[in-house]
């Protein structure tokens, strides 16, 4: 048996090196991006619909091949080891899990099919203990005994984020968490998340539009646009900057909030 790569104590859990991403080796989608994500910590990349986002994720959890995606440049590791030329089962096995966009439960199996599912690489017989702790976060799937697709659109995420846990994952990688739920749904989810981090130590990587919310969770974030970091920062920096202020968060210098000027905007914008 291969034993497991050890981190140096200053290496990052995932690391991304200037890597590109091209579909039906045509259409290039991402361009030099370079993220690092810090063992323990929550990490959250934001920016506009169509910006990468999701690329970004799809070619961590080596989801790109079924979309005629590829890692054309660069690569990938996690925990020491490269990853992009995985396939998405053997990324899972590895310890890091993807929460797709949507959250993808199978709505004709029940809640407990469903979290058996997220448990498929393992064999350790701890399952139901496991389910038990998904109950102690979420116990309202607790009380819901039918089939996955009459759940609540907050009690999908849930789920979903539960079957993530199942897997006894190092990583989870978070896709717009809070798309489709109420403020209130928004605030619950998050507040989970931010638990989980603290009581398991699961390292998070948030793809989120809700750069309220995923700024004050995080440890870290990321800005990209058109296939691009274009700034980076610990969340002080980010929650302070004032183009963050105006372009994310919805404030930002009284004299800086109009949009009328499509050129003035991208003039203002001083990563553009």
């Amino acid at each position: 048996m291969s034993q497991a790569v050890q981190l140096k104590p200053e290496s990052p859990l995932l690391s991304i090196n200037n890597i590109e991403v091209v579909y039906d080796d045509v259409i290039q989608v991402l361009r030099g991006v370079s993220i690092d994500v810090p063992q323990g910590e929550i990490v959250t990349l934001l920016g506009p619909n169509g910006a990468g986002k999701s690329t970004t994720l799809k070619a961590i959890s080596g989801l790109l091949k079924n979309e005629n995606g590829e890692v054309s440049r660069g690569d990938i590791h996690f925990m020491g080891e490269r990853i992009d030329v995985k396939n998405a089962e053997d990324v899972v096995r590895s310890g890091l899990f993807q929460v797709m966009e949507g959250r993808r439960i199978v709505e004709d199996m029940s809640v407990i099919e469903n979290l058996k599912l997220g448990a498929y690489t393992r064999n350790d017989g701890q399952v139901n203990q496991d389910i038990d702790m998904v109950f102690n976060y979420f116990p309202r799937l607790k009380e819901r005994t039918g089939l996955a697709g009459y759940l609540s659109g907050g009690e999908q995420q849930m789920l979903a984020i539960g079957r993530a846990l199942m897997a006894r994952p190092k990583m989870i990688c978070l896709d717009e968490p809070s798309m489709g739920l109420s403020p209130l749904l928004v605030k619950e989810v998050f507040g989970i998340i931010e638990k989980i981090n603290r009581d398991q130590g699961i390292t998070m990587l948030l793809v989120e539009q809700n750069a309220n919310y995923a700024l004050k969770a995080a440890n870290y974030g990321y800005i990209m646009e058109s296939g691009k970091i274009v700034l980076d920062g610990n969340k002080e920096q980010l929650l302070n900057n004032e183009d963050v202020k105006e372009f994310y968060l919805g404030g930002g210098n009284e004299k800086r909030k109009s949009f009328k000027n499509l050129k003035s905007y991208k003039r203002r914008k001083r990563w553009l």
